[in-house]
């Protein structure tokens, strides 16, 4: 398959903005953690903030591969695009088959993080829940009986 210059280029925006969004949820994720104040909980407290923190973790090991993966897609893009340019069709076209697997895998890697997140997100919103159903049946129970 031959590929021109511009094909490799196409991915630039793309892959700059997710570059971007990439560390936004970092430099978010990272905000979250320093302002974690586990000498202000009580124990309860202090085993969920065990249990988000391990979540953090997690989190913000994804996005540091979700970022390498997406620089070394970049990288190889620009690589793609130096070998057409030298005329080496079938390298430049190989390597850029190489990008767009890792633009993949980036992109994998961030819908795995967005469920990890979305999971931890339920669960805080689970807890919210209880307390409101406890509030409302009190106050609801209070009504009735006026």
């Amino acid at each position: 398959m031959n590929i021109s210059l511009t094909t490799p280029a196409m991915l630039f925006p793309a892959i700059s903005l997710l570059l971007l969004a990439y560390t936004n949820r970092f430099l978010t994720l990272a905000g979250v953690i320093r302002n974690f104040d586990l000498d202000q909980q009580n124990d309860k407290e202090r085993a969920q903030a065990q249990a988000q923190i391990s979540n953090l973790r997690t989190r913000i090991q994804l996005i540091k591969r979700m970022q390498e993966a997406g620089a070394a897609s970049f990288f190889l893009c620009v690589l793609s695009m130096l070998a057409v340019y030298v005329d080496y069709q079938t390298v430049g076209s190989f390597i850029f088959a190489l990008s767009l697997i890792l633009l993949l895998y980036s992109l994998w890697l961030s819908v795995r993080e967005i469920n990890i997140s979305v999971e931890a997100l339920d669960l805080h919103l689970h807890q919210f829940n209880i307390h409101l159903r406890q509030s409302n049946s009190f106050s609801f129970s209070k009504k009735t009986k006026e």
